[in-house]
């Protein structure tokens, strides 16, 4: 084992030069090409959430979620509203550029400003956000803020290790899994294990120009098709020696 050595010679961690406190996240809103990631606001986005919501007709959407699903727009303003007005986890809309409607939430939450550490989660896309060029910079978006705009050293996504489609996307945007918390909590009245995945500072900057590669014009077709595909450019990094 290499490293810095205590007085005692034991192994310590690597000195954080200058190391403060990190501000916690604010409710301003920020714009990219295809979308904007704005505060959650209850009369402003909760019908056009739920309208696109409720376009999962299987309601594929809640399965791995705490709450929903929503059988009614009343329940879900009830549960909206005290999203609105959480600060951990804080919760915005991404609105589609193009449309001008709110169709997806993103979150951050478990905010440790003293470590520097934040994460993503309770992310809900509305079908027809999915798989979009607007889905993905929402998220990139999100990760600026945390590293870029508010000096995090890392951020993590969490979700049920059963929940294929959320690994999956979890390593498309560059996150690296750390591991498994092995009945981590009960969910729905079922077992969860949680899978932990994180991107640290270090790893930033090219996970950054990767998204940023990808989001170029010139990476979709006439039809809107990606050219070059983000799981590709993000593994690129970690596959360098």
């Amino acid at each position: 084992m290499s490293g810095p050595l205590n007085d005692l010679g034991q192994p310590i961690g690597a000195p954080v030069e200058g190391w403060t406190a990190r501000p916690r996240p604010t409710r301003t809103a920020t714009e990219g090409r295809f979308c904007r990631v704005e505060p959650l606001d209850l009369e402003r986005h909760a019908a056009q959430l739920y309208a696109g919501i409720v376009d999962d007709k299987e309601r594929r959407t809640w399965t791995y979620l705490y709450y929903g699903p929503f059988e009614r727009e009343a329940d879900f303003r009830v549960w909206l509203q005290a999203a609105a007005a959480s600060s951990d986890p804080l919760f915005f809309a991404v609105v589609d550029l193009a449309s001008g409607i709110a169709l997806g939430l993103v979150s951050y939450l478990r905010i440790e400003e003293t470590a520097g550490a934040i994460a993503v989660g309770h992310i809900i896309f509305a079908p027809s956000l999915r798989r979009t060029p607007a889905a993905t910079e929402g998220l990139y978006l999100m990760l600026r803020g945390a590293f870029d705009h508010h000096g995090y050293r890392r951020c993590e996504w969490r979700c049920d290790s059963l929940n294929g489609k959320s690994r999956a996307a979890a390593l498309r945007f560059g996150f690296h899994l750390e591991g498994v918390f092995r009945q981590a909590t009960v969910n729905k009245g079922r077992n969860r294990d949680t899978a932990c995945f994180s991107i640290i500072d270090g790893e930033w900057p090219a996970i950054r120009a990767s998204f940023e590669h990808w989001l170029r014009p010139e990476n979709f077709d006439a039809n809107g098709q990606q050219r070059e595909r983000l799981s590709v450019l993000t593994s690129q990094p970690r596959d360098a020696p």
